[in-house]
């Protein structure tokens, strides 16, 4: 019972303190950070590699980078109101919607978001899914763990006779697009009914706040299922599922198949850069790979924190790739590289 209640604590807490951020942020005045600091907010998909990137660059440069993880829609609406020196977001914005919005959008890292569960018995890639398995879970058609269409996909697993515990984002999310993006490809009565978003109409489930909150639900809860960046599942020592890719092999999560969707993208500055991985072509290829995008105002930031901004990615998309890889991302191509710094000089002048 102890367990339990200091668990209730220590969630109440930091719910607490992640909604005091947005708060701040939402009122402009999450600059407890210092004049001259780069702010951030958006993306928890992200967030370890950022506070990584941010603690490595203070120590070298001195320049403080303060992130707030507060989700991808949260980002969004923070840079359009330039209340923060970037927003970051793992769903992409059309070049309609930036040119409105006065908005020029870069990539920045590549990861995955996975199916994570809370099974006795059950260790990390163990079970196996497919993305119908997946989109009827998540509408409430298939209920329990020994449902005879998951035994079907997992010949000699034991699953036990327990209701299945649905587990989804409750914030703006773009772990939360990447997820419904892919169901809508793979299920089309999921396209048909739900959709894809960094909100959508829920059928069934329980929302938690952040890539973090989800882990923490999975963790505590036995018969739970949900979605989370593979650090995250990592970190928190959960076991995933093996997913059927568009080639029909069940692949593991890991930056060997996230690169492996990367493999056939093209990447156009024309359009901002606007790419949408999932349910990507090639055999080794995770089928919910996404792509973390950096938003910066082009006509209402401050000069020097844009130039600022600039010089940090510039630098994480160069010495900072190390970082990347620790953390179980994957770094972008060269030639993309590349690409993004022709389009920092023709945007930014």
């Amino acid at each position: 019972m102890k367990r339990t209640h200091d668990f209730r604590i220590r969630s109440y807490i930091h719910a607490l303190a992640r909604h005091l951020a947005i708060v701040l942020l939402s009122l402009g005045v999450a600059s407890l950070a210092r004049a001259g600091d780069i702010t951030g907010a958006g993306s928890t998909f992200v967030y370890p590699l950022m506070s990584k990137w941010a603690a490595t660059y203070y120590a070298r440069t001195g320049q403080q980078v303060n992130y707030q993880p507060t989700g991808s829609g949260n980002g969004i609406r923070q840079i359009r109101a330039a209340s923060v020196t970037f927003g970051a977001t793992d769903m992409p914005l059309k070049s309609e919607d930036l040119r409105t919005a006065g908005l020029a959008q870069f990539p920045i890292v590549i990861g995955g978001v996975v199916p994570v569960l809370n099974l006795d018995g059950v260790g990390a890639g163990q079970l196996r899914v497919t993305g119908s398995l997946l989109a009827d879970i998540y509408q409430g058609k298939i209920v329990n763990w020994n449902d005879p269409a998951i035994a079907a996909a997992n010949p000699g697993i034991k699953l036990p006779d327990q209701k299945i515990v649905v587990v989804h984002r409750s914030d703006s999310s773009g772990t939360t697009f990447n997820w419904t993006d892919y169901l809508a490809k793979v299920s089309p009565q999921w396209g048909g009914s739900v959709g894809a978003g960094t909100t959508v109409k829920w059928p069934v489930g329980v929302g938690a706040n952040g890539n973090e909150g989800v882990a923490t639900y999975i963790r505590n809860v036995k018969g739970s299922i949900g979605y989370v960046e593979l650090t995250y599942a990592l970190q928190s020592r959960l076991a995933y599922a093996a997913v059927r890719n568009r080639d029909g092999i069940f692949v593991q999560p890991s930056r060997e198949s996230f690169s492996a969707a990367v493999s056939a993208a093209e990447w156009n500055p024309k359009v901002d850069f606007y790419q949408v991985l999932t349910n990507a072509s090639g055999s080794q290829a995770w089928p919910i790979t996404g792509v973390v995008f950096v938003l910066i105002s082009k006509t209402r930031g401050n000069a020097a924190e844009t130039r600022d901004a600039l010089a940090f990615f510039r630098w994480a998309l160069s010495e900072g790739q190390a970082d990347a890889a620790a953390e179980h991302y994957v770094a972008l191509p060269e030639s993309l590289v590349r690409h993004v710094e022709s389009y920092w000089k023709e945007t930014f002048q």
